[in-house]
């Protein structure tokens, strides 16, 4: 049991609907669906039920478990930001600087 899927699963308890509990946890509905499932999987109970609307209801197991999905989610440690940014510029050649009386600098056409 995974804690991103334990996230996963209160997200989808919270919201009610795949698609938001997806957008709260910035990840795709594939993703949220599949760890409900392998966490409903892993504890051999149905934790989420569909309604006539498409919505989330969770069943009685599900109402048991998200406040042990709550606790466990509170005591791990917080998740660790990813690594990321701006892109570094390359280290070619550039544009030469413009010279008064000068063309500008352009590129050569390519040769057919």
């Amino acid at each position: 049991m995974d804690i991103s899927q334990l996230r996963q699963f209160l997200a989808v308890s919270d919201e009610g609907h795949y698609s938001r509990a997806a957008n709260a946890e910035h990840v795709s509905r594939a993703t949220v669906e599949a760890s409900v499932a392998r966490l409903e999987e892993e504890l051999g109970q149905t934790l989420v039920a569909l309604d006539e609307n498409g919505d989330v209801v969770l069943t009685a197991d599900g109402i048991a478990f998200r406040s042990i999905a709550r606790a466990r989610v509170k005591a791990a440690p917080a998740p660790v930001p990813k690594a990321g940014g701006k892109a570094k510029a390359s280290k070619g050649k550039g544009r030469a600087p413009v010279v008064k009386g000068e063309p500008k600098p352009f590129k050569k056409r390519q040769g057919r």
